[in-house]
């Protein structure tokens, strides 16, 4: 390692095991014989998200690092369950079974059923001209997390084959109503192999760009069961309805959770939804333009602190 790491007297580094966008992650040792990751530099939005929701299938914080004062404040260092390895990893170096194949998929509906079901339902009313009549209609809304960034190296695995959905620094709460609000949906958001093809497809504003699409001939897709014909019957039928092209066709996750593939593993009672989400829980990103870096940095500090 060739930086310094804060990381106070109750914790010392022991070696680096990942890097990513927002940070440096380490294997470290704590004056109490545990273990834990910790990486630095996240945003507000990783913070106040993963403090929320405190599920099996959902990267937690054990601890933060709190910084001697808001003036000296420049790192965050988040303290977390030690997680070997990622699906990226694991998927390039080997093949898995069909039963790993279940309990991975099994996990990870787990932990977006958590993030789905962080719902607020909550009702407008406006009035409505209707044959001279004043009508006032009620129009209800709810809002859920979105992760925008889900691929296998989100998804964080140990020795134990553990699941543990991480990276919610693209999330957001979804507003839908009888307009859904899709316009932050960009494509610039997923990792391009993992988009969906709405928001591909709903990004492309040229008009030469689109025409030029529409002119393509149709071609009919290959099976799933001729691309991978080592999979099961139902593994392919799950396949089949979670990459639905139309996504008002494509399968829930609550629906994926009961679908017959993972039957072994499926247990309404241990999928727990999660606590309701108020929709202003998000309203520091409606304002993000605004604000000044000293700003942001106080903002993260009072979470860190809280």
């Amino acid at each position: 390692m060739d930086r310094n790491f804060r990381v106070g007297p109750d914790y010392s580094i022991i070696d680096v095991v990942g890097e990513g966008a927002y940070g440096v992650y380490v294997f470290l040792s704590t004056s109490e014989k545990s273990t834990a990751g910790v990486f630095c530099l996240r945003t507000l939005r990783e913070i106040k998200l993963i403090r929320w929701f405190s599920h099996e299938n959902i990267i937690s914080i054990l601890d933060i690092v709190k910084p001697p004062s808001l003036e000296e404040f420049s790192e965050v260092y988040l303290i977390q369950e030690l997680m070997e390895t990622d699906m990226h990893r694991v998927i390039r170096t080997q093949d898995l079974s069909d039963d790993h194949c279940q309990y991975f998929i099994y996990q990870t509906l787990r932990g977006l059923k958590a993030l789905h079901s962080a719902a607020y339902v909550f009702s407008s009313s406006f009035q409505k001209p209707m044959c001279n009549k004043p009508a006032y209609v009620t129009n209800q809304s709810s809002t859920s997390v979105l992760h925008r960034d889900l691929k296998p190296s989100n998804l964080l695995l140990n020795s134990n084959c553990d699941l543990k959905i991480c990276d919610f620094g693209l999330a957001r709460s979804a507003f839908m109503g009888e307009q859904e609000a899709t316009g932050f949906m960009t494509e610039y958001v997923a990792t391009r192999w993992y988009r969906a093809p709405e928001i591909m497809l709903t990004a492309i504003s040229s008009h030469r760009s689109r025409d030029y699409i529409r002119a393509l001939p149709f071609k009919k897709k290959k099976p799933f069961a001729q691309l991978y014909p080592n999979a099961s019957a139902l593994a392919v039928d799950l396949l089949e309805k979670c990459l639905a092209f139309n996504p008002k066709k494509r399968i829930t996750c609550e629906e994926a959770l009961r679908h017959p593939y993972l039957a072994s593993y499926h247990d309404p009672d241990d999928e727990p939804d999660s606590p309701p989400l108020d929709p202003s829980f998000f309203h520091f990103d409606n304002g993000k333009e605004q604000l000044s870096r000293e700003q942001l940095k106080e903002l993260i500090y009072n979470e860190i602190m809280a």
